[in-house]
């Protein structure tokens, strides 16, 4: 598809607060000290029971002003996305929203596309594109990988392609699902492989505003959901016999989960989940948990009611952020639970804002979740993602990929 150049604004916007890029000058913040939780109208999940533990070592965060983010790749064309296919290559692989996958490979940025699908790639719109990558965990062996994109219509297509090297055939497609999207806007995107060996899929309510559709709290619709479905067996794929409704929803009350993560120790399941106009969350499932999780949309955006009432059996954010009083941002990108060289950081997950290029880090300690503001980077941070030593990077609409260091 001919490629755009209007500013993506990708997984919101409700809001209507637009930034421009800005020049990547990353500013750490002040020391830490673990922040309180915010005034809401329901007391956020700020603890969990016993037997619900994160693995850190660390029970304070770092120093923030002593690491930086420090960029390893630059001129991309609008990169979305950036994972690992845990093959022992050490490669990174960042999505080009217009439809292309790129290849990072002992410091530089290949030349030739992993693939391009630009033929089919539907992008006209902010939010659509292709959005999300995740590789089988048996690459290796078989070469499967499966991104989630916006094809013809703009509807949703999940598809399964196989590599060879450090090329995959376009021709090598086999879609497995398409989903009907009532609107350009709220898509998700994310596409991550669990501890379950099964592929979850994180689907936005349908767009336009409000959920018009109330397709969030619709256990019927594919919409606004966390879907989880087995693709080693079946044609094209099979339902897990414990999914709870029966189909492919695995947790729903979602709005736009723009990226979603397991945590490659615990297992825990985390989710960035972009508000309304008032509320940013961060949700999560401690591994292990049966499916059937309501996040609350629209019932409720964040802590507070948008709907109705809030509902405190609703199962609240473990951490939230205003778009007003103070602003903070205005469209959540969920990130990663660090796992590389920096054993003081580890356990910590990493969460940022698009618009003002805040960046969070969450941690669970004795039983409370400790949330602080670490870096103000000033740039529109469009995802995150981790490589096989478990080292953290983010990426930007400017067209650079960072990862954090040491000064």
């Amino acid at each position: 598809m001919k490629r755009f150049l209007i500013l993506l604004i990708l997984p919101m916007l409700a809001c209507g607060r637009f930034s421009d890029l800005v020049a990547p000058t990353i500013t750490p913040l002040a020391p830490p000290t673990v922040a309180s939780a915010p005034s809401t109208e329901i007391q956020l999940a700020t603890s969990v029971p016993p037997t619900q533990t994160s693995i850190t070592n660390t029970n304070a965060f770092p120093n923030a002003s002593d690491y930086q983010w420090t960029p390893i790749i630059n001129d991309l064309d609008r990169p979305v996305d950036v994972q690992s296919a845990f093959d022992g290559s050490g490669r990174l692989f960042i999505i080009e929203k217009y439809g292309a996958i790129r290849v990072y490979q002992n410091g530089q940025l290949l030349d030739e596309p992993f693939l391009n699908i630009d033929d089919r790639v539907d992008d006209w719109s902010n939010e659509m594109g292709l959005l999300g990558l995740a590789f089988h965990p048996n690459f290796e062996q078989n070469g499967f990988f499966y991104v989630n994109y916006t094809g013809d219509g703009g509807h949703t297509r999940i598809s399964r392609f196989t590599a060879n090297g450090n090329t995959a055939d376009p021709n090598t497609e086999k879609i497995l699902m398409v989903i009907d999207q009532p609107y350009p806007n709220h898509n998700g995107g994310a596409v991550a492989f669990g501890p379950d060996g099964y592929l979850y899929l994180g689907l936005g309510d349908g767009g336009l505003a409000g959920d018009p559709h109330k397709n969030g709290q619709n256990k019927n619709s594919l919409l606004g959901k966390i879907l989880r479905i087995d693709v080693n067996n079946g044609d094209p794929y099979s339902i897990p016999s414990d999914n709870p409704f029966g189909n492919e929803v695995w947790a729903y009350g979602l709005r736009n989960p723009w990226r979603i993560s397991f945590d490659s120790v615990s297992g825990d399941l985390w989710i960035g989940d972009v508000g309304q106009g008032e509320k940013e969350e961060i949700d999560y499932l401690p591994a292990g948990s049966a499916g059937g999780a309501n996040f609350g949309w629209s019932i409720m955006e964040g802590s507070i009611g948008y709907d109705s009432d809030p509902q405190p059996d609703l199962l609240l954010p473990v951490a939230e952020y205003s778009h007003s009083d103070p602003y903070e941002g205005c469209s959540v990108t969920g990130g990663y639970v660090y796992r590389g060289s920096m054993p003081e950081w580890n356990g910590i997950y990493f969460y940022a804002d698009y618009c003002t290029g805040y960046v969070w880090g969450l941690f669970l300690s004795n039983g409370q979740w400790q949330n602080q503001r670490l870096f103000e980077t000033e740039i529109t941070i469009t995802s995150f993602g981790q490589g096989q030593n478990g080292e953290i990077y983010l990426a930007s609409d400017n067209g650079s990929v960072y990862t954090l260091t040491r000064k």
